[in-house]
């Protein structure tokens, strides 16, 4: 029998786990919590969501009877405590988009609430749950490098997301959502906690907002991209952006959606013209990081090393493992392995073919996070997950120590 699911928030990621869930006939949507009324109801249309289980909001939700296996929790990061409590308190088995929550306090509230309740639990990140990291892990935990000595490991943001998400949208401001490392780079800290299979002991981070600011606005640049003279020759060109994703059906459902719900030239510039995502990158409000640096020891002296930098294409992520018998590079596909004790080399090929972006599934994360919620749910073991509630909850404080660390220019332990 499929396992029915709940929607709490029908943004974008609500949509993605959803049509991930359903794909194959493993689960059906039978409610969907959306305080917006034309994406709730586009939601039901698409899902099939019967009238009665249609709700303004996920407190709604809560007070009727239980009506589904499961939940999807996909609201906004500052909105994640109240029904993630609430939902597991009632039975639910929940999954809950990352990060957990914006504030230490909020995310051990919410594993509290998981453990005492016994419901399976997974968080959003899917690139646990990719065919490359299952290579790269299997390499790893193979003993075919011998003891790590070290991992330098690459998140290429990507010059126009970061332009998007990070400058002109919703993930701007700290005091708004919250920062960098944590909204976006959380996947990546947790990522590495996951691949190596334990956790560090200290942690050091740098990094600033050194681009994105008043300073180093172009000359004779105007406040929006449609009446800006210098657009035609700027990177960060919204026109060139969003006018570009016109007719492909990935790049209008996202980025563009976040801008505008009518994917035509005239729907764009009319929203470039007075909404955020027109606003020039120079004269927003903005205030996290385009680049930061994140320095991990390990028990035994093992270190990593993360960086994450607006200033790339937006791709795959790219890592190197330093072994005692042997090296490994990855680039998100394939993992280029060299024997220290024959010098032989081989490169191993996950066969992804999707790309690293949110319209591409983030390289299979996206399918194969949800296809593990549905076994676990079913199965009624959290061990299909591969981790579990205080798992999640130990990449969170390693970035919430490298914040403070940064903001402090200290060294953390953990």
């Amino acid at each position: 029998m499929p396992v029915s699911i709940a929607v709490v928030g029908a943004g974008m990621r609500g949509q993605i786990y959803a049509r991930n869930a359903v794909v194959d006939g493993r689960a059906r949507i039978v409610a969907v919590a959306e305080p917006d009324p034309a994406r709730r109801a586009a939601f039901a249309a698409e899902f099939d969501v019967p009238a009665e289980g249609l709700f303004e909001g996920w407190a709604e939700l809560a007070a009727v009877p239980r009506l589904a296996d499961a939940v999807v929790i996909a609201t906004q990061d500052r909105l994640h405590e109240g029904p993630a409590v609430a939902f597991a308190d009632l039975g639910y088995d929940l999954l809950l988009e990352k990060p957990l929550a914006p504030t230490e306090a909020e995310a051990r509230r919410i594993v509290a609430a998981v453990e005492r309740n016994g419901v399976v639990f997974a968080v959003g990140h899917v690139l646990r749950y990719t065919p490359y990291t299952k290579l790269l892990k299997s390499v790893v935990d193979g003993g075919r490098l011998g003891s790590v000595a070290s991992v330098q490991h690459l998140e290429p943001v990507g010059w126009w997301h970061q332009a998007h998400s990070f400058v002109r949208g919703q993930w701007r401001r700290a005091d708004e959502s919250g920062p960098m490392l944590l909204t976006k780079s959380c996947h990546d800290i947790d990522w590495l906690l996951y691949v190596l299979g334990q956790k560090p002991q200290r942690v050091a981070s740098f990094g600033g907002l050194v681009h994105f600011r008043q300073e180093n606005k172009p000359q004779g640049a105007g406040e929006r991209c449609v009446s800006c003279a210098v657009e035609p020759g700027c990177p960060y060109s919204a026109k060139r952006l969003y006018l570009g994703c016109l007719g492909d059906p990935r790049k209008e459902f996202w980025p563009l959606a976040a801008v505008t719900a009518d994917a035509t030239e005239r729907g764009v510039l009319a929203a470039l013209e007075s909404g955020p995502y027109g606003k020039c990158v120079y004269t927003t409000d903005n205030d996290v990081v385009d680049q930061q640096v994140v320095i991990m020891e390990f028990a035994g002296g093992a270190t990593v090393s993360f960086t994450m930098t607006a200033f790339t294409p937006l791709e795959h992520r790219r890592t190197r493992v330093f072994g005692s018998h042997g090296y490994a590079e990855g680039d998100g596909r394939t993992v280029r392995v060299v024997d220290f004790r024959d010098g032989s080399e081989e490169v191993l090929d996950s066969r992804t073919v999707m790309g690293a972006s949110a319209a591409d599934g983030h390289g299979g994360g996206d399918g194969g996070l949800t296809a593990a919620f549905l076994d676990a749910v079913e199965a009624r073991d959290q061990r299909v997950l591969g981790g579990d509630a205080a798992d999640a909850l130990a990449g969170h404080l390693v970035v919430w120590a490298a914040e403070r660390a940064r903001a402090t220019g200290t060294v953390q332990a953990l």
